[in-house]
């Protein structure tokens, strides 16, 4: 990489994994999270992610956010992994290390590209969508569920939404060829709001039963709410503009001029997920920790009611998961009625 300069901003599940694919590809990358106890697993014990039956390990660079104060230097490349609600203020942290000529890639789900562009440019923003399962439950370790080629492989969409980035996407998909599969997306906007259907379908369904993702998809009236939600997200993906794009590796024959895009995409999860996959949602709720379903589910529900439309079923999942965060609730299979019946009312 010439020299180049990366930091895994946001060093959890996803960008741990990440990080030491980066490490054990010989570039110059540093890994920065929140969570003391992970940093210092890290720095004592190396990093360690299981994967298929197989033990990765390496020595890693982790370093604390408040670690930050410290650099002297500037990153050509920055992957941020950080929650999609915590966008914003994360852009900010880091843009004061950030190269002049550098990039800052939201490797998120939920549409932060252009809040990062807001912090530091968009000609220093490139947007990313992201397919990689990993779970951190213990510092310092990562399971791992998708690998790096083959069927069911981790994914990257990678690509710009600004005439001044033009060309660079190829610099930050030779970085994270070293971490799975890697497409330039000619409109990652449009691509980034295909995963936010995905999503819609995927997350906040599964994460409320308390059940693995091939469990709960399983569950009675489940496909019916993950169809509806997914509907609903393409309407007001149509309503903002956006196009239908290939994602998660599926051609674009696929997914265009098909009355079954939404089975497409969840045939396709079904591919990628392994048995016994938990969602980032359920590791939230596990963890005491939000959710990003505002800034998915809700997002949706936004987006249609600013135009005087409804969503009401990513409504209700939205005033599910918020009673689960809250305590109101717990994660149950019996969540589904309830969804249904909250989606029911909202359509009255």
């Amino acid at each position: 990489m010439n020299g180049k300069k990366i930091a895994v901003f946001g060093s959890g599940a996803n960008g741990s994994s990440i990080g030491l694919d980066l490490t054990q590809a010989g570039l110059d990358v540093v890994l920065i999270d929140q969570w003391p106890a992970h940093v210092e697993a890290m720095r004592a014990n190396g990093l360690t992610v299981h994967l298929e039956g197989k033990e990765l390990h390496a020595a890693v660079r982790a370093y604390h956010l408040c670690d930050l104060a410290t650099f002297t230097h500037k990153f050509d490349i920055v992957l941020m992994l950080f929650k999609a609600y915590d966008s914003r203020w994360v852009a900010r942290l880091i843009e004061p290390y950030l190269a002049e000529d550098g990039l800052l890639v939201g490797v998120q789900n939920g549409m932060s590209a252009e809040t990062i562009a807001e912090i530091v440019g968009p000609s220093r923003t490139l947007g990313c969508v992201i397919e990689v399962g990993s779970e951190l439950w213990e510092p310092g370790i990562v399971r791992r569920s998708t690998p790096h080629s083959g069927i069911g492989s981790s994914w990257f969409g990678v690509g710009g939404f600004h005439p001044s980035t033009v060309g660079r996407a190829e610099e930050v998909a030779a970085v994270l060829r070293h971490s799975g599969e890697v497409e330039i997306s000619p409109d990652i906007l449009s691509s980034k709001w295909m995963k936010l259907v995905l999503n819609t379908m995927e997350l906040a369904t599964s994460a409320m039963t308390g059940l693995p993702l091939d469990v709960a998809e399983n569950l009675p009236g489940m496909r019916d709410i993950a169809l509806a939600a997914g509907t609903e997200a393409l309407a007001a993906g149509q309503a903002r503009g956006h196009t239908i794009q290939p994602i998660i590796g599926l051609r674009r024959e696929q997914v265009e001029n098909t009355n079954r895009l939404l089975e497409t995409l969840l045939d396709r999860l079904a591919i990628i997920a392994r048995p016994g996959t938990w969602t980032t949602m359920h590791c939230d709720h596990a963890k005491g920790r939000l959710t990003e379903t505002d800034d998915i589910n809700g997002a949706v529900a936004q987006t249609l009611a600013a135009r005087g439309g409804q969503a009401p079923v990513n409504a209700a999942l939205c005033e599910v998961m918020r009673r689960i965060h809250a305590g109101e609730l717990r994660p149950d299979p019996a969540n589904v009625d309830l969804v249904r019946e909250l989606a029911a009312r909202g359509n009255a």
